[in-house]
């Protein structure tokens, strides 16, 4: 089955288009036929890529001025570069969405009730859910014969006992809000889990795994026998790790004590909490971890600042999540940073021997951007980089929600 995968932003779209069937589930040999993006969407500069593997990447700045536009573009493009013979040949469409509420999860095909469910969750993400609908919305109208399915970056996290989600406010607002830990980055976690277990022969019950999601967002999973039981971001994805442009845990009376001495309107507080802090804020240079690195080792001190406080955070989880599990068998990094900054991998890890972590320098620093082991061998606790491939887990789960099949974990 073809599936076109599309992950909708504000002015953007980015899509795949991926083959996968049960053979090829079982496996590991889904093939991915197409990838591209447009982006500036709503002007007559936005741009169209389209990449058909093994060639090179076609390119075109032209005007398209809304997502249905754009949508077309990259469909027509699909067949413009060979990658279908024919529209029809795509056969179900994946959506990324980010919440999912406590309605969801697994992934399903949208329809009227669904829609509607996803909808009531957009007050809960007012900067994704909007947005990803809308794709809903274009690709119903650009191929309306075609299934959609939604794929939840909460879904995941569901598992949760409450013990893990609840937090310490009266219970009153849980029930009648549903202010709880939801957690996000799901289908990362799951699928590095999911590539772990393949790695080592492993059935979902015999892994207990803490994942580490790092990029311009970061959070961490504690993942028991293939469930994840707590995770690092809560009830939106401020809570938690130190991010790019995001402050992650903090005291909240401290944004109360800047609110009054500022005279911050609760939008410059919400403005202030998403771009502002986290790496940016710290080193007041850059929320790029190679940019902050290239200024720590020119001795930039808030840079060095700001790089140890995102490890010591994530060092800090690990430990937590280390006794939540009881056993831990592999810690797996990934995303953009975890999967190309040994050095960050490094410092997370550094002292932690006792638990059973180690990181071998050697391994560690040859291991950039690809998949790899970089603990010692023969260590208990195997540490791996995995790159994710969230693409790849939403084709699977449209093949499954088209066919009726289960979904596992």
């Amino acid at each position: 089955m073809k599936i076109l995968v599309l992950n909708c932003g504000s002015s953007s779209i980015k899509f795949q288009l991926i083959e996968t069937d049960v053979e090829m589930i079982e496996a590991d040999a889904d093939r991915t036929i197409a990838r591209g993006s447009v982006e500036r969407i709503g002007t007559d500069e936005a741009t169209l890529k389209v990449t058909v593997p093994p060639n090179p990447t076609r390119s075109t700045t032209e005007e398209i001025l809304d997502h249905q536009a754009a949508l077309a573009r990259a469909v027509a493009a699909l067949k413009e570069c060979h990658a279908v013979a024919d529209i029809a040949q795509i056969q179900a469409v994946g959506h990324r969405v980010v919440h999912g509420g406590e309605q969801f999860a697994a992934s399903v095909i949208i329809d009227d009730k669904v829609e509607e469910e996803i909808q009531n969750c957009v007050e809960l993400a007012p900067l994704h859910n909007p947005h990803n609908l809308r794709g809903y919305y274009v690709a119903r109208k650009v191929m309306p014969q075609v299934p959609q399915v939604a794929v939840f970056d909460t879904a995941f996290h569901q598992s949760m006992p409450a013990r893990a989600y609840i937090y310490g406010l009266p219970y009153s607002y849980y029930r009648r809000y549903h202010i709880r830990r939801y957690g996000f980055h799901g289908t990362s976690h799951r699928y590095v889990a999911y590539r772990y277990r393949k790695i080592f022969g492993l059935e979902r019950e015999e892994a207990n795994l803490i994942t580490a999601h790092l990029g311009n967002g970061c959070s961490i999973t504690a993942i028991e026998k293939g469930r994840s039981i707590d995770t690092s971001m809560g009830f939106t994805p401020q809570e938690g790790l130190l991010m790019g442009t995001r402050c992650g845990d903090i005291d909240p009376a401290a944004l109360f004590y800047i609110m009054s001495k500022d005279e911050l309107t609760l939008h410059d507080m919400s403005t202030l909490l998403n771009k502002f802090c986290g790496l940016y804020g710290i080193s007041g240079e850059s929320n790029d971890m190679r940019d902050l690195m290239a200024a720590s080792a020119r001795g930039d001190e808030q840079a060095k600042l700001a790089i140890n406080v995102f490890c010591y955070r994530i060092k800090k989880y690990i430990g937590g999540y280390s006794a939540a599990l009881g056993r831990v068998d592999g810690l797996v990094f990934t995303g953009g940073i975890g999967e190309n900054a040994p050095a960050v991998r490094a410092l997370a890890c550094e002292g932690m021997e006792e638990l059973g972590i180690q990181v071998d320098a050697d391994r560690n620093a040859a291991t950039l951007g690809k998949e790899g082991e970089i603990s010692p061998q023969g260590s208990r606790i195997k540490v791996m980089v995995i790159p994710t491939n969230e693409e790849l887990l939403i084709a699977r789960d449209t093949f499954r929600a088209v066919r009726g099949l289960p979904n596992p974990h």
